[in-house]
């Protein structure tokens, strides 16, 4: 079987479709991948922010359109960027071992997020990041911030800013972790849906893809991504709504913790839930209705329906 991976062109996602790949490599089923890179309008419009071109949904569009065309089989994401409510005729097939879940601290001058001084700019485009951080540090300026990590990375070595903030797994996976001055734990900044999973998506009708790709699945990453991805489909959450979730698993217990926030940090609603791990998705549901029932739903701009 001759499979071909779509993926955009960044370094971070050629990184991830080669991983990808290389695990498909290894299956006796297997005679040969291909990598498809593609552009996609998210990568493309770096001028405005994402809540205000699309969200998130703009850097999986053309990859979608290639498999329903039939130039490619497969397509590899960041499952973070993965809208929670797939469109149809499409499916997750797999999803791999998760990696460093974490938000990273980065700056050229201060050694922790604690040392920036007052007024100090903050790079990141997520109201997630921007929620968390601020509730913490209101005194600091998040300023948005786009492009892929090396680009990101130069504009902070311009002085474009004092620090920003990146998912740790990016820079890891790309051996960049000697930037990371401080890894914020996850009782401290919760970091989004799924942040460190690879997912791979194909046409819903696809049985034998989807055989093949569920013997490479990581089972407690599929776990920790149903809980994580119930919770923001049971909200309704957008890229407008500062939202996050993160499970973790102990043994056969599955812990998921989740908040909805204001953008400007000021309000933030924050729970937790614990069961069997085969209760994943029942429990991610089960937590973004008890955020509903503390007022989750005014901060998301109205109950969901």
């Amino acid at each position: 079987m001759l499979v071909r991976i779509a993926t955009r062109k960044s370094e971070l996602a050629l990184w991830q479709a080669r991983h990808v790949a290389e695990k498909l490599q290894a299956l006796d089923v297997i005679d040969d991948v291909e990598l498809v890179p593609l552009s996609t309008r998210g990568d493309e419009i770096l001028d405005r922010s994402l809540q205000k071109i699309g969200g998130k949904g703009l850097f999986i569009k053309e990859l979608e359109v290639a498999m329903q065309r039939g130039e490619a089989d497969i397509a590899v994401h960041s499952m973070k960027d993965v809208p929670a409510e797939m469109p149809t005729g499409f499916c997750i097939a797999a999803v791999l071992e998760r990696a460093n879940p974490r938000d990273a601290f980065v700056s050229r001058t201060a050694a922790a997020f604690a040392d920036l001084p007052a007024g100090a700019h903050v790079g990141s485009s997520s109201l997630r990041r921007q929620a968390q951080l601020l509730a913490e540090r209101p005194d600091i300026r998040v300023i948005p911030l786009r492009g892929n990590v090396n680009t990101r990375l130069r504009k902070l070595d311009d002085g474009e800013y004092d620090a920003i903030i990146l998912a740790c797994a990016g820079l890891e996976r790309l051996g960049l972790d000697a930037n990371i001055r401080e890894q914020f734990a996850t009782d401290r900044v919760l970091p989004a849906s799924a942040q460190g999973v690879i997912g791979i998506e194909c046409l819903a009708d696809r049985s034998d893809l989807r055989e093949v790709l569920a013997s490479i699945e990581d089972a407690r990453s599929a776990a920790t991504t149903r809980a994580e991805r119930a919770v923001a489909v049971t909200l309704d959450a957008n890229c407008q709504s500062p939202v996050a979730s993160y499970a973790s698993i102990e043994g056969d217990r599955l812990q998921v913790i989740a908040l909805v926030a204001s953008p400007d940090g000021r309000r933030v609603i924050r729970d937790s839930l614990g069961g069997r791990v085969d209760e994943a998705e029942s429990l991610g549901i089960e937590l973004a209705n008890r955020l509903l029932e503390q007022g989750a739903g005014e901060l998301l701009g109205g109950d969901p329906a």
